[in-house]
């Protein structure tokens, strides 16, 4: 995974859409392969599938090229609906699954049909900026089904962490632990389980929910 470094310092408000699309064209084909070679989620993820209905539906924001993650949900059997803002990364979903369904878009905006088992937003969600990220964090609770789980992830604290891939700044800021819980509050989310900075998942903060 790329190395952050984290500064906390004001910095001028980027227009994120515009800047996480851009890198992601620009770096699909290189991205790809390095994402694939990492799969230190598997045991969040089967852990976030275990209680969904089987062949449910499951929503899978930022969802990249597929791989490792949609993938993992397809193989398992669910139905897998992804959106993601990069073009490029979109098309190699729909060559890789065709039977699912893939969205360009941005997941701040993405207008969803019908109720879904699970919403995933693994390694997308801190892209955002931490109000934007609360907005879709109440998004996620309106398209859950009754008892339906969420499993995003963070950085550890309130502040921009930046990293670097292919030589390019990625910036990923954050919330305080209480800011996303208020969110939660607000879509109507219960906490399962928070772990920051889980060594197992290298190092990612991760947050598992139902809907209450």
């Amino acid at each position: 995974m790329p190395q952050p470094c984290r500064n906390t310092s004001k910095r001028r408000r980027i227009d994120v859409s515009d800047l996480i699309a851009a890198f992601y064209e620009r770096n699909s084909a290189k991205f790809d392969s390095s994402r694939r070679k990492s799969f230190s989620e598997r045991a969040w993820l089967d852990r976030f599938l275990q209680p969904l209905p089987k062949g449910g539906r499951v929503l899978d924001l930022g969802c990249g090229a597929g791989e490792p993650v949609s993938r993992h949900l397809i193989d398992r059997g669910f139905m897998v609906s992804g959106v993601d803002i990069s073009p490029k990364m979109v098309g190699l979903c729909r060559t890789r699954f065709p039977r699912h369904r893939w969205i360009n878009a941005d997941m701040r905006r993405v207008a969803m049909d019908g109720f879904y088992d699970g919403v995933l937003a693994w390694d997308s969600l801190f892209h955002l900026h931490g109000d934007e990220q609360a907005a879709v964090i109440v998004r996620i609770g309106a398209w859950l089904a009754p008892g339906g789980r969420v499993l995003f992830n963070t950085t550890p604290v309130k502040g921009t962490e930046m990293e670097s891939f292919q030589g390019e700044p990625l910036y990923r800021p954050s919330l305080e632990p209480h800011q996303y819980r208020e969110a939660f509050v607000r879509a109507e989310l219960a906490e399962i389980d928070y772990r920051p900075e889980d060594p197992a998942c290298g190092g990612r903060s991760i947050w598992y929910l139902r809907k209450a």
